[in-house]
């Protein structure tokens, strides 16, 4: 998602007190630091990610993963607290989940087997470190970063509770996702700039 990196004053939130807030903006937490998504991403980081929601969406259709695209709550807990304490709560450009039972009417509850950030300019940093690092340590199997500008995909993927060196592709590759047997994703059409 586009947007600054302005905290919500200075203070740390939970989950509960996340969703009172009504002030038509988008925010995520990350170790209870809110964080601003405003304004809106680009039409460049629109079409990315579209692509990518589109070719898993066609792929999982009748499938038990489902796939999800901003803005969608997943909430990460980093034990077993209530809903409400959760202190890390993210809205990620697109999230697959296999697990129906982490599904509820508010998102997700624990680490999607598969996450894409699309990066904007303003978020590139905390998506390579701070949601890095939650990701890793909730156990998200698959972690995506698109850098739409450079037209390239770092992917990283558990092994022994640690990201290991990221695989990266360029728009004239293919990406075959390790989660499923078939599911190949054209980075020619992801990429693609005819416009």
């Amino acid at each position: 998602m586009g947007g600054m990196l302005a905290p919500k004053l200075d203070q740390r939130y939970t989950y509960g007190e996340y969703v009172t807030w009504d002030d038509n903006e988008c925010w995520e937490l990350i170790d209870g630091v809110a964080y601003n998504m405003s304004p809106a991403p680009s039409r460049r980081h629109q079409e990315v990610a579209g692509e990518i929601f589109k070719q898993f969406a066609v792929y999982l259709t009748g499938k038990k993963c489902k796939v999800y695209y901003a803005p969608f709550d997943v909430r990460l807990p980093q034990g077993d607290e209530e809903d409400e304490d959760i202190i890390d709560v993210v809205q990620p450009d697109i999230v697959v989940v296999c697990d129906k039972n982490k599904l509820d009417s508010k998102g997700c509850l624990g680490a999607p087997d598969l996450v894409v950030e699309v990066v904007s300019p303003s978020t590139g940093k905390r998506d390579i470190k701070q949601k890095f690092m939650l990701y890793e340590r909730s156990g998200v199997k698959e972690y995506w970063i698109v850098y739409p500008e450079a037209n390239h995909v770092l992917i990283f993927k558990l092994d022994g509770g640690k990201y290991g060196v990221p695989e990266r592709y360029t728009a004239d590759d293919t990406i075959e996702v390790k989660l499923w047997d078939d599911l190949v994703i054209d980075l020619s059409a992801v990429f693609n700039e005819e416009i």
